[in-house]
C-alpha cells in the first residue's frame, strides 16, 4: 500500500468477483464470484489455496465470524458457513425464499442477511437457528442498518427487530433519479461513523446528530432500545 505497486494479480475466477474479505491469518484473502465459487488465496505466493464449489448459483457476499475461525457466504441459493483455513463446509442456513445479496455477522455471532424479498433475516451463526426477520451493517451496540435501492436507510435494534429510524440519503447535484440506490454500508470501528457506497458515484460518511431531540426526530419511543441518530 505504501508504494502503490501491484504485488500479485490473483487469477482463477471466470467471471465477476462480487466480494473480497481480508484477514491477518491464512487464508489472508477470500473471494466470492458470480461463477458460483469461493476461492481462498495464499497471498504470499499469489495462488489459490482452495476452491469451494458447494454453491450452485452466484456467490454475492462474504462475512467473517468475529470470534470463530470461520466465515459465511451468501448466494442466490442460500447461505453457507465454512471453517478456516481449509474452507471445510459446516452447514446451510435454510429459510430464504429469494436471492441473498448481502450478509454480516455481529460481535454476538448473529448472522444478518438481506435479499431481493425486501426483508432482513437474523440467524444464530453457530447452529443456524432462525431468530427473527425485519424488513445490514452493525455498530458495537445492538444496532444495524439496511440500505435500499431507493436511497433510504433503515436503522434497527437487531435483538427485537424494531426499526427506530429511517433516513434518506443526500441527493448528489447532477445525478439521475435512477442513481439513488445505496450499494453497501458499514460502521467504522468506533460505531459512531456510518459509511455508504452509493449509485451516484459517491461515498458518504454519516455521524450521530448530537443536537437531535424527541421533538426534532420523533419516533415511537421504547425505553429498552438504545437510540442513535445519523
Amino acid at each position: 500500500m505504501r508504494t502503490k505497486r501491484c504485488v500479485h494479480v490473483l487469477s482463477g475466477h471466470t467471471t465477476t468477483v462480487a466480494e473480497v474479505k481480508c484477514q491477518e491469518v491464512d487464508p489472508q484473502v477470500i473471494t466470492a464470484s458470480m461463477d458460483s465459487t469461493i476461492r481462498l488465496w495464499d497471498l504470499a505466493a499469489g495462488k489459490t489455496m482452495a476452491t469451494l464449489t458447494h454453491h450452485k448459483k452466484s456467490v454475492r457476499g462474504l462475512a467473517l465470524h468475529p470470534t470463530e475461525f470461520a466465515f459465511a457466504s451468501a448466494s442466490a441459493d442460500n447461505i453457507k458457513t465454512w471453517k478456516c483455513p481449509q474452507g471445510n463446509f459446516i452447514q446451510n442456513f435454510e429459510g430464504h425464499q429469494a436471492i441473498v445479496n448481502t450478509l454480516a455477522i455481529n460481535s454476538d455471532g448473529v448472522v444478518i442477511s438481506g435479499g431481493d424479498w425486501g426483508k432482513v433475516y437474523c440467524f444464530a451463526a453457530l447452529d443456524s437457528t432462525f431468530l427473527c426477520n425485519c424488513r445490514r451493517s452493525f455498530n458495537p451496540d445492538v444496532m444495524y442498518s439496511s440500505p435500499g435501492d431507493n436511497g433510504s436507510m433503515a436503522f434497527w435494534d437487531w435483538k427485537s427487530g424494531y426499526k427506530f429510524q429511517s433516513v434518506d440519503t443526500l441527493v448528489q447535484p447532477g445525478s439521475l433519479e435512477s442513481e439513488a440506490g445505496i450499494f453497501a454500508s458499514i460502521f467504522d470501528q468506533t460505531g459512531t461513523r456510518f459509511i455508504t457506497c452509493e449509485a451516484d458515484k459517491t461515498i458518504k460518511i454519516w455521524r450521530e446528530d448530537d443536537n437531535a431531540t424527541e421533538e426534532t426526530h420523533p419516533i415511537d419511543w421504547k425505553p429498552s432500545l438504545i437510540r442513535r441518530r445519523y
